[in-house]
């Protein structure tokens, strides 16, 4: 159990029998009454958002999560396939849970997943990740020493903002927590 005034980012908590992590918060301290901590919270399950509000005095259930890496294989629909790459298991996540990170896996990739209780609940994607470039229009002479950007469809289906440089086929360096270009990777 911890205090809802110590709720913070990125923490797991059980409420109504289910998990849900704060995507944010905000403390406010109300003139003589007491104070009120106002969150955003995230269903790890459904991926639902709901706002609530706590006050200083409440308590709530802090629920760590057990780490372990995976390995992505393939979807089958709504549901993505994994393996643990010590103990073999397959965990299944639903497209709901992965959220945006669907746009980044790739097969054979190596992530984080967060279990709780042998249940899949969420995968970590690292920083950055490399993808083809499978489309984009073609510079033209002059336009390259602008510092423009030009749009490209990169091999999971996102379209990212990159230099006029970058061509079909080129590998590229894509932030996840942005979705922006990073650099292009070279061999």
């Amino acid at each position: 159990m911890t205090e809802a005034n110590d709720l913070r980012s990125g923490n797991v908590i059980e409420l109504d029998g289910e998990l849900y992590e704060v995507q944010s918060y905000h403390h406010q301290q109300l003139g003589r009454g007491g104070a009120t901590v106002k969150t955003k919270l995230k269903n790890l399950r459904s991926g639902t958002t709901i706002g609530r509000t706590f006050t200083s005095d409440d308590w709530v259930d802090e629920i760590r999560l057990e780490s372990r890496e995976v390995q992505y294989l393939y979807n089958d629909g709504n549901l993505y396939h994994f393996m643990d790459t010590q103990t073999y298991e397959q965990p299944v996540l639903s497209e709901e849970a992965l959220g945006n990170a669907i746009s980044y896996l790739k097969e054979n990739m190596t992530l984080q997943l967060a279990m709780y209780e042998g249940e899949a609940i969420r995968i970590k994607l690292p920083t950055t990740v490399d993808l083809e470039v499978t489309k984009t229009p073609p510079a033209f002479r002059g336009n390259t020493a602008s510092g423009s950007t030009k749009k490209a469809t990169v091999e999971t289906g996102i379209v990212v903002d990159v230099p006029f440089f970058i061509e079909r086929g080129d590998i590229v360096r894509v932030d996840t927590r942005s979705d922006e270009y990073v650099t292009r990777v070279t061999d």
